[in-house]
């Protein structure tokens, strides 16, 4: 079983202030995943997902008909413990591995800017590796990368919980001042160790 305290912030709910607010940050790790968190072990118990741990849960109920609520549980809890993991203050630059990667800097947060703005409704942007390349890419509601075999490198949670008490309907904004000031890009060059 999971607890929450299993997935603690790796920073202080005020560290990504004014960018995101201590109360976006609380409410979203505290309540938003905190109820992912409950309803997956509720759904997991005496199932034979009760013994595996996140990624197996999330690989075994992909094609799973009968765990399509445990595979959007499992991958939620996923999902949002990788988000606040990249979240930090800024520490850096686009690396010069994407850069090079995507052809330059501004390039890389073009095409993830692009990402982002074709994402109708909830979902998600994640930088991945699928083997051979670097990708941007969306997936929808609570589709996980490592569902399809991918290596997760970086993410920007899109559904409107993330930013909706800051920036309100200005996903735009909030896309911008992710890319520029809440990435903790030390803990996306570790995803990069292949």
């Amino acid at each position: 079983m999971f607890n929450l305290n299993d997935f603690p912030l790796p920073f202080r709910d005020t560290d990504l202030v004014p960018y995101m607010s201590a109360d976006t940050v609380r409410i979203h790790h505290d309540k938003h995943l905190g109820t992912y968190i409950a309803n997956l072990n509720k759904m997991i118990a005496g199932t034979k997902y009760a013994n595996m741990d996140l990624r197996e849960i999330i690989v075994n109920a992909t094609n799973d008909s009968n765990a399509q609520k445990i595979f959007n549980n499992a991958a939620q809890v996923f999902n949002h413990e990788f988000f606040f993991n990249c979240l930090g203050r800024g520490n850096g630059d686009v690396p010069d591995i994407l850069s090079d990667a995507f052809g330059g800097a501004d390039k890389f947060i073009e095409q993830f800017k692009s990402v982002a703005a074709d994402v109708f409704g909830s979902g998600w942007v994640w930088l991945i590796h699928d083997g051979k390349n670097f990708q941007i890419v969306a997936t929808k509601n609570a589709d996980t990368p490592i569902a399809h075999k991918q290596k997760p490198i970086l993410t920007l949670d899109l559904w409107e919980h993330a930013y909706y008490l800051d920036w309100q309907n200005r996903r735009g904004e909030y896309v911008d001042a992710f890319l520029q000031f809440m990435i903790d890009w030390k803990f996306v060059l570790s995803n990069m160790e292949f």
